[in-house]
């Protein structure tokens, strides 16, 4: 059974009330919960350390997994290892995440360590959040690493987001993709306080005609700090595109440095940053149509990372 806490970080990370249908692994406190497979998906503790080994059949359709994990111990710290085997030409949700509640003086961290193996012809779409709470003075940090290992004609879609009560985060995103392979990456973060958010994309276009498409969207506010780094090699006749969008306010810094390298002559490579404050104008619209001002900033920001 799950406390409330516990039920209303699981709403925060992976939109459930409770122990969801189907696939899922739920990780509580450092330890496994509990999980439950499906006809086409097998969920394996390792042996070795902790994490699970993930096992989707080949040709398996139109079926989603949950693996969210929660942490309200206050203190705690972990470190843990999920790899997903996913076979030749599936179309297949996989639904993660990490909420931590603190309210104690420790500092809470969670580390996920996630490795995709994603076969030929098979495409998957990673949703991943990250949230935390707590009254104490102990900080909620999370440092996901995000391992992507692209087959042929594979296609991999992930959507990350850091919106709330993280103080502390270094997420490292590295792929590998072969011919025909695309991989389409959207990000978003927020900071406030004297929060931290370091994002680090490596991305290798090895293969012929394959394709990567980096989108990142933060806000950061108060004196909070952003650093953004996406590094696309195009190893081949490929197309890659980075893109960072931030919006600064108060006393935040925000770096950006979108890289790219072209090691094929037939590489096509696009990067794109832009930092600003929220525009005057865009206020002054708002609050003649009745908002105040705080208002208004809340309204264009919500829209920014919508």
């Amino acid at each position: 059974m799950m406390d409330a806490i516990q039920k209303t970080l699981l709403e925060q990370v992976a939109g459930l009330h409770e122990v969801p249908q189907g696939a899922y692994s739920l990780r509580i406190n450092g330890s496994l919960h509990g999980k439950n497979d499906s006809e086409n998906i097998s969920i394996v503790k390792k042996e070795d350390k902790p994490g699970i080994d993930i096992y989707i059949k080949p040709g398996t359709k139109n079926e989603s997994m949950h693996i969210p994990v929660l942490l309200s111990q206050s203190g705690l710290k972990e470190v843990v290892y999920n790899d997903f085997h996913v076979g030749a030409d599936c179309d297949v949700t996989i639904v993660a995440g990490c909420g931590i509640h603190n309210s104690g003086s420790g500092e809470s961290e969670h580390s996920g360590i996630h490795t995709f193996y994603v076969a030929e012809g098979a495409r998957i779409k990673y949703v991943e959040k990250h949230y935390g709470q707590g009254d104490g003075n102990g900080k909620n940090v999370m440092n996901p690493t995000t391992v992507v290992v692209m087959a042929k004609d594979s296609y991999m879609e992930m959507e990350t987001a850091q919106i709330k009560g993280v103080d502390s985060t270094k997420r490292d995103t590295r792929a590998t993709l072969a011919d025909g392979a695309t991989l389409i990456v959207r990000e978003k973060i927020m900071t406030h306080g004297e929060q931290f958010a370091e994002t680090n994309f490596t991305v290798d276009l090895n293969g012929e005609n394959c394709a990567t498409h980096v989108i990142s969207r933060s806000v950061a506010k108060d004196k909070s700090r952003q650093s953004f780094l996406s590094h696309v090699n195009g190893n081949n006749k490929c197309s890659g595109h980075t893109e960072c969008d931030a919006i600064i306010m108060d006393d935040a810094q925000v770096i950006a440095l979108p890289q790219i390298e072209a090691n094929h002559v037939d590489a096509s490579l696009i990067h794109e940053a832009a930092i600003g404050k929220i525009a005057g104008e865009q206020l002054i619209k708002l609050m003649t149509l009745g908002l105040t001002e705080k208002e208004a900033e809340e309204h264009i920001v919500n829209g920014f990372l919508k």
